[in-house]
């Protein structure tokens, strides 16, 4: 459901701003996706958030706070969650939250439609012998699940205009602007990975799809791992970098498959800036290379002024 909600976004994006290109489009998404806002893209995307969320910081902030109610409870944890790894235990942690008062605020921005649980797939660690005892650092692991924000701008908020709020309500955005050139690529890679899954499934369309996601356990973290109906595999890797990827990536995608005691159908790549010709020449069954460029087959048929559901009901 979640995923559809994003390609709706994500088509919605593009049919009201035509960006001239996919990174564009990426990129500016992952900021502004959700708001429904006509956007020039023309524009350099710092002068773009300026103008369209630091200049109106006080009226997005009291939006932002009407959907949660204003509830500190509830904005320690959507900050927790945009900057850290996703995982529920790890962000009640670093929100200063226990489990019930925790779980209480994750319940309320899901139910809100605010954010959704992305459940693990991993297994329970077992002993071998029946009436074994686990080592004590494995049986206090705890499988923990994670978290995606519904709509991009959402979690672009809590992510860089959160942590900066004081001086941006003051009019001083130097800090911010520091902070958004540092960690733009690595905020951007999240959205860039949904949107991969997107792309991924709908290239396999015509089989049916038992289970796809991203994959973590203890030992290993994959972006995406897809299983068919019949029994194929598909694990993908996303890379929202500013050069091409080479072959080295392929192998440590292999080394991951490996420890997963799996033996994937298909690797899949996808990479913002395409890839180097050593690499290029390995793709076939057994590996696919998808670059920004190739998120136009989400757009097909895609009509201007298409609308999707949106963060906020009313412009700003």
């Amino acid at each position: 459901m979640l995923k559809t909600k994003l390609l709706e976004q994500f088509r919605s994006f593009y049919a009201r701003n035509y960006p001239d290109d996919m990174e564009t489009q990426i990129e500016y998404f992952a900021v502004f996706g959700g708001l429904d806002l006509e956007i020039d893209t023309t524009k350099p995307i710092i002068i773009l958030i300026k103008e369209l969320i630091l200049d109106n910081y006080k009226t997005i902030n009291k939006k932002i706070e009407d959907l949660t109610l204003a509830d500190k409870e509830c904005l320690r944890l959507l900050r927790a969650l945009a900057v850290g790894d996703r995982k529920i235990f790890s962000a009640f942690n670093r929100a200063g939250l226990n489990n019930a008062n925790g779980g209480s605020a994750l319940n309320y921005l899901e139910q809100k439609g605010l954010i959704q649980i992305e459940f693990s797939r991993e297994e329970p660690a077992r002993s071998l012998n029946p009436k074994g005892r686990l080592k004590r650092e494995i049986s206090r692991y705890r499988i923990s699940h994670k978290v995606l924000f519904t709509h991009p701008f959402l979690r672009f908020w809590f992510y860089f205009i959160a942590p900066h709020a004081k001086k941006i309500e003051q009019g001083e955005y130097e800090t911010f602007f520091k902070d958004f050139e540092i960690r733009q690529s690595g905020y951007t890679s999240l959205v860039f990975e949904e949107l991969s899954e997107i792309l991924l499934n709908y290239n396999l369309r015509d089989s049916q799809i038992l289970s796809s996601g991203s994959y973590w356990d203890v030992n290993v973290e994959i972006d995406i791992l897809t299983i068919t109906k019949d029994e194929k595999i598909y694990v993908a890797e996303c890379k929202w970098t500013n050069h091409k990827v080479n072959k080295s990536e392929w192998h440590r995608v292999v080394e991951k498959c490996q420890k997963l005691q799996i033996e994937p159908t298909q690797i899949v790549i996808f990479s913002k800036r395409g890839f180097s010709k050593e690499l290029t020449k390995d793709q076939g069954k057994k590996l696919a290379l998808y670059c920004s460029k190739d998120f136009e087959a989400l757009l097909k048929n895609v009509k201007r002024d298409e609308r999707a559901e949106r963060l906020f009901r009313d412009n700003l």
